[in-house]
């Protein structure tokens, strides 16, 4: 088992789990992160620290798309091992349903 950014981090971006992360395996795209699962060592402590709660096991079942998403964009994107800010309007996108089809960028972060 590893762990999986879902798509309630779109737009949202919190970052808390970056910092507590021991293994740095937190990857930055545009308008949300990844989890590369191969560094991951299955520690669950990123879990709760999530305000998004978009932290989940990737045995989860209907996480099937954001797992290959976490896979790919992860060997993509920059590795982020210090919490940035949250974009300011995060809290709007708090909860929204569809943000991967409406918001989701291929962009690496900054």
């Amino acid at each position: 088992m590893t762990y999986i950014v879902t798509e309630a981090c779109i737009k949202c971006k919190f970052m808390d789990c970056v910092e507590v992360c021991p293994v740095d395996c937190f990857y930055e795209g545009e308008n949300m992160l990844v989890i590369h699962p191969d560094e991951c060592i299955d520690c669950g402590v990123c879990e709760p620290e999530c305000p998004a709660e978009a932290i989940v096991p990737d045995t989860e079942t209907g996480h099937e798309k954001l797992a290959a998403i976490n896979r790919e964009y992860a060997l993509k994107w920059p590795n982020i091992t210090v919490a940035g800010t949250p974009p300011d309007d995060a809290e709007d996108f708090k909860g929204e349903d569809g943000k991967f089809d409406k918001y989701f960028s291929p962009k690496p972060g900054h």
